[in-house]
């Protein structure tokens, strides 16, 4: 098998026979085999009945794999994955914002430059709001800034590469899946190239912002260490100002004479201090409990049901 597109699907009932048909069009000719790995993320639509209508129609190779419950397009990356048997991999959306024709340019590319590991795309023209384009940018800034691998700004997890890479990501098998940084952190060498986003053909985006800010966290929290020193360097620097601070209590106390600081003061002063305290423990317990749930070894998914000819 040649090529194995990884396709992670969560209620896109009216996605992924369009899906389909444009992977046809698109590979029609292309010289080689091709399977497409469809991963249905717990959907609460008709995802997975028309998943196992193609299934049956045999018209391409397909496998299936239908999770217990919603695990998250991380897991449904990482399923995907385990279950492809290509020499390439591309992990790419059902929605069709991501043209399979990209796909099939990837892997030209990489077998025309066996220099390169891995073929990622990067959105050169954005369709969101301005504030949200915002928020990307200053999330890229900073995780570059707190973290030791470099994310590439603006780049997605719509990428081919070869079948070394994938085995390299399947041993990390940290549940909470941040995969830019993962794909950042296995390293080999990746070429970059731009791609316009098309119009969702049905439905609508998955990601909200309180998502994206849960995801930029994870992002974070998953490969630096750095809010952590923050913490104790916030602690320190409170230390150092409350000792100041009573110093110069004591000197205007002792030889001016002055009345000690009043209600309004020391009301102030404790609600700074302990929403610091507050501050810093909610960081620390961010890697706590991440430390925690990793700890019990619990699967990154579950799958109810794998459709897959190939081990029949």
């Amino acid at each position: 098998m040649k090529l194995s597109l990884v396709v992670p699907c969560y209620n896109e009932a009216e996605n992924v026979k369009n899906f389909h048909d444009a992977v046809v069009s698109a590979f029609e000719g292309c010289g080689y085999e091709y399977e497409i790995v469809f991963v249905d993320d717990g959907s609460r639509d008709a995802t997975l009945h028309n998943l196992k209508k193609l299934y049956r129609n045999e018209v391409t190779e397909i496998k299936i794999i239908s999770f217990s419950r919603n695990f998250g397009k991380e897991a449904a990356l990482y399923a995907g994955m385990e279950h492809a048997d290509g020499d390439y991999i591309s992990l790419i959306d059902a929605d069709l914002q991501q043209r399979p024709e990209i796909v099939r340019e990837m892997v030209a590319h990489l077998e025309s430059h066996p220099e390169f590991d891995v073929v990622a795309a990067y959105q050169d023209r954005r369709g969101e709001g301005k504030i949200l384009s915002l928020f990307k940018r200053s999330f890229y800034a900073v995780i570059n800034k707190m973290s030791d691998v470099k994310l590439y700004n603006a780049a997605s997890d719509f990428r081919t590469f070869r079948r070394s890479v994938m085995e390299s990501i399947l041993e990390m098998g940290e549940y909470h899946r941040f995969s830019k940084g993962i794909f950042s952190w296995v390293g080999y060498e990746t070429h970059y190239i731009p791609y316009t986003a098309c119009e969702r053909v049905a439905g609508t985006t998955k990601w909200s912002f309180r998502k994206l800010m849960n995801y930029a966290i994870d992002g974070i929290i998953g490969f630096s260490t750095r809010p952590l020193r923050f913490a104790s360097y916030l602690g320190s620097l409170t230390a150092i100002s409350a000792l100041i601070y009573l110093i110069v209590v004591v000197i205007q106390k002792l030889f001016f004479g002055i009345a000690l600081p009043g209600y309004a003061t020391i009301v102030v002063l404790i609600l700074l201090l302990g929403s610091m305290q507050l501050f810093c423990i909610g960081i620390i317990g961010e890697y706590v409990g991440r430390t925690f749930e990793q700890s019990k070894h619990r699967p990154i998914y579950l799958a109810k049901e794998v459709l897959d000819r190939s081990k029949k």
